[in-house]
């Protein structure tokens, strides 16, 4: 993969690199952008804020027409429960397509809303995949909708988002999608799949700060939703109607975090958009899978599931490995790694999103050899029962 052009400025010497899915090490020019003081009602806010729903609009590529964007407060679990709140209706029915923690998250949600719903769980390995969820739908007439995890970071999976979207459509169910760590990076692009919404954070591959979330939906889709939602802040068909009206927020909006996204959305733009970069993102990948691999470490994945966006590596069999030790000195070196999810294995993951390149992963690699050496660990192989399981569940791939 080419390497991407865009100048990347170290973080401050006092700061070191988040290897994590968001928040994530940001430029310099983003975090100068909180320095201003905004009102939130001030006509020069608003027009940061249409900027804003405008160029996110515009990672969507020609097939925008039919949508808009609507910003909501608070981290994405906050949009996320907008979406299934405003998009589903109190009488509807839900098929949430699970591998990992985020889709489990979703039925949650559901659960705590009183919605309907139902579960094609994957567990940790493996990806739903259109056939599959055409069966459930075939097998359900009561199913209005399909909840799925475009990028499920819990272990890295980039799920086939394209193949679901066509099962979902043939079937005439609506499909939302949650893009949190994946929209920025991998295309979303509406004349390829349909969706009515999908919905993603400031703090991902846009590569803002935490503070709010946004929800992308069909005009017809955000109409349709008036009266659905639950509650009085998540209420996104609100959100949008007033936005409409007075381009200002319902609440108080993060002002600050909006100015610094603003700032990281021009230069997306300037590095060249959603495939440049998912470039830079899927290099940083290839380059810390094969240099981890070169030590002894594997991945959770086969290749063709490995997402741009993060990495799960089984935790070594070594005794003499301990992950809090390895997490320690990994930090003290200027890396901060982020721990496994997964139920059955030790695992670790490590976050190729960010104001990173090849060489900050050259880096990382390097720290995790001399983490291993300082440690007395011989083999970073995992153990045996670990690398059964995954081929256990592989053999059940559809």
């Amino acid at each position: 993969m080419a390497s991407s052009n865009a100048p990347l400025a170290p973080p401050r010497l006092e700061e070191p690199y988040l290897l994590t899915p968001g928040p994530l090490t940001t430029a310099h020019d983003t975090k100068a952008a909180m320095l201003r003081d905004w009102g939130s009602w001030d006509a020069d806010f608003r027009v940061l804020t249409a900027e804003m729903r405008a160029g996110l609009l515009d990672l969507l590529g020609p097939g925008k027409a039919d949508y808009d964007c609507v910003p909501m407060q608070g981290s994405g679990s906050f949009s996320v429960e907008a979406m299934l709140g405003g998009f589903i209706p109190r009488d509807g029915k839900t098929l949430v397509l699970a591998n990992g923690a985020y889709g489990q998250r979703a039925a949650e949600t559901l659960r705590y809303l009183g919605r309907a719903h139902t579960v094609l769980d994957k567990g940790d390995y493996l990806p739903p995949r259109g056939e599959e969820v055409a069966r459930a739908l075939a097998a359900d007439p009561h199913i209005t909708h399909v909840v799925a995890i475009h990028c499920e970071t819990s272990s890295g999976i980039l799920n086939p988002i394209e193949e679901i979207s066509d099962a979902v459509a043939a079937a005439g169910r609506a499909l939302l999608i949650d893009s949190m760590s994946a929209f920025g990076a991998v295309p979303l692009d509406p004349r390829r799949l349909q969706f009515d919404a999908m919905v993603s954070s400031a703090n991902k591959c846009i590569e803002g700060v935490p503070g709010f979330g946004f929800v992308i939906a069909k005009r017809a889709a955000l109409d349709a939703a008036r009266g659905n939602a639950h509650s009085l802040s998540l209420d996104v068909h609100a959100q949008w109607a007033h936005m409409e009206r007075t381009g200002q927020w319902r609440f108080t909006p993060p002002t600050h975090v909006v100015a610094a996204f603003v700032t990281a959305l021009r230069a997306h733009a300037a590095e060249g958009g959603v495939a440049a970069r998912g470039a830079r993102y899927a290099e940083n990948r290839d380059v810390l899978v094969a240099g981890m691999r070169a030590l002894g470490f594997e991945t959770l994945l086969d290749d063709r599931w490995l997402s741009p966006i993060i990495v799960t590596f089984f935790c070594p069999a070594d005794p003499a490995f301990s992950f809090p030790a390895f997490y320690d000195a990994m930090k003290a070196k200027g890396f901060v790694l982020y721990p496994g999810k997964l139920t059955a294995v030790e695992s670790f993951r490590i976050g190729c999103i960010g104001q990173m390149d090849a060489q900050v992963m050259r880096r990382v690699v390097a720290a995790a050899a001399e983490v291993l050496d300082d440690m007395g660990v011989t083999s970073a192989a995992p153990p045996e029962a670990a690398r059964a399981e995954r081929a256990r569940l592989a053999e059940g791939e559809v």
